[in-house]
């Protein structure tokens, strides 16, 4: 049985005058389905057991080396020092703030 005849098979059966079994089409739904639902968990496993493992799926990405900037380091510490110091100037009553919901 070749592909072309099993189509036009197919395409004949689903015809309004064609023999219709919906026992049989529903037992082939839930077989189909119970057979993809399966697939994806076993897929999903796979998938999770390869990453908790420390593994990647797919292409391992190439190593490349760390670039640091340290200027942008140092600037970002600024920041924190300096959001630091304004948290300070709140916790010691530096700033006094009317709370509205009060």
């Amino acid at each position: 049985m070749n592909m072309p005849h099993l189509i036009i098979s197919f395409i004949k059966r689903l015809r309004a005058g064609a023999h219709q079994d919906p026992v049989r089409d529903w037992l082939t739904l839930i077989t189909v389905s119970a057979i993809v639902l399966a697939g994806i968990i076993v897929w999903n496993v796979w998938a999770f057991d390869t990453v908790a493992r420390g593994g990647t799926i797919g292409t391992a990405p190439a190593a490349a080396p760390a670039v640091f900037n340290r200027a942008s380091l140092d600037e970002v510490q600024t920041i924190f020092k300096e959001r630091a110091a304004e948290e300070a100037k709140y916790a010691t009553g530096a700033y006094r703030y009317a709370d509205p919901s009060q």
